[in-house]
């Protein structure tokens, strides 16, 4: 038998090499190069709605603390419009100011007698007539920093003697 040459490889030259890979490998750049902007993008998206939802909840925070301290006031004299800045941070700045409404007595109804307990209750709560009242708070907040505006409205039931609904309910 006679010795069959050996197949050529096929090596292609340098000169036959038209970049292929460089071109490839360039697109594939590009793409990961877009894939990481849009991550960031999205990201900081994400991160700024985080950041407006933080400072609702703050200034919703803010409004009750101020619809709070109406309340704790007990309607004692005729309530009326009052505007308080808040420092939800205590860093001694003021980082909110909430404008209430004059407080709005919706209605009211006389609570139910009770016979007086042995455990001493105050005159308004022990003697005489009590009425439940409803009232209507409205308190607005203004973000110092940015001017964002939140509204927040809340409705409250307050027992007041007879002189107190009187004065302040009528």
């Amino acid at each position: 038998m006679m010795n069959a040459p050996l197949p050529r490889r096929l090596v292609p030259r340098a000169s036959a090499q038209r970049g292929a890979t460089l071109i490839i490998g360039l697109i594939l750049l590009v793409l990961i190069t877009l894939i990481v902007v849009n991550a960031f993008t999205l990201s900081s998206s994400n991160l700024k709605a985080v950041g407006n939802m933080q400072a609702r909840d703050e200034a919703i925070a803010a409004a009750n603390q101020v619809v709070e301290q109406v309340v704790s006031s007990n309607f004692t004299t005729t309530p009326a419009a009052q505007t308080v800045t808040v420092d939800i941070n205590k860093d001694d700045r003021p980082d909110y100011t909430v404008a209430v409404a004059t407080p709005t007595c919706v209605r009211a109804t006389r609570a139910a007698f009770a016979d007086p307990s042995d455990v001493e209750l105050g005159p308004g709560m022990s003697a005489g007539s009590t009425w439940n009242t409803d009232w209507d708070l409205d308190a607005t907040v203004t973000d110092g920093a940015t001017g964002a505006r939140v509204r927040v409205r809340q409705g409250v039931r307050v027992l007041l003697s007879q002189s107190q609904k009187t004065l302040s309910c009528p």
